[in-house]
């Protein structure tokens, strides 16, 4: 049985601020690099085939985690925010005009300004995903992991999601039946780590 456990990249400074950050390149914070060289992948996701998104975030994750260099693939790329890139989704829903939404209301055709939907994101991912032959650790963007969880769960993004995506925790993904397992593994603490 292949499985696939999906981790959300540390913190940077634009999500701090509630930046969009989309394709932005933007890396890691320094609280988000001492934080996660306190944890390590569990077994057996620490043996497991590990990738990445290209951008630094993820792969600077992948690194402190695994301590090993992961392999990239565009397909993990976070989703393109297009001409929201950058700004704060609580300034554009204050903006009538602005056509931005919640999730909840974003259905799979939902598309930024010179963006890209979720649709879009799901068919860039399927050869990726068609690809994986044992179990794989994906470093990762929120975007990324909600269009897989949203398949894996069969939420519609309609309405509020079943699943709620916090960092620090492997969301596991039967690839035969694209089922996910209803609660995330935690990462571990390391040796010593407080």
């Amino acid at each position: 049985m292949t499985q696939l456990a999906l981790l959300r990249h540390g913190h940077t400074t634009w999500n701090r601020a509630g930046r969009i950050q989309g394709r932005s390149d933007i890396p890691l914070d320094d609280a988000a690099r001492s934080e996660l060289a306190t944890y390590a992948l569990p077994e057996p996701w620490d043996q497991a085939a590990l990738w990445s998104s290209p951008l630094k975030r993820a792969q600077e994750t992948a690194r402190l985690l695994a301590g090993r260099d992961p392999l990239t693939a565009e397909a993990l790329t976070e989703m393109n925010w297009g001409d929201w890139e950058g700004l704060r989704g609580v300034d554009l829903l204050a903006e009538p005009d602005s056509g931005y939404r919640h999730i909840e209301d974003w259905g799979w055709d939902f598309r930024p300004p010179n963006g890209e939907s979720p649709a879009e994101v799901r068919d860039r991912l399927r050869p990726w995903l068609g690809c994986l032959t044992g179990d794989t650790v994906a470093v990762c963007h929120i975007g990324i992991m909600r269009v897989i969880l949203a398949q894996a769960w069969s939420w519609e993004f309609d309405g509020p999601a079943p699943f709620k995506i916090k960092r620090n925790r492997l969301y596991i993904i039967d690839m035969k039946t694209m089922r996910a397992q209803t609660e995330p593994l935690r990462l571990i603490k390391r040796d010593g780590a407080a």
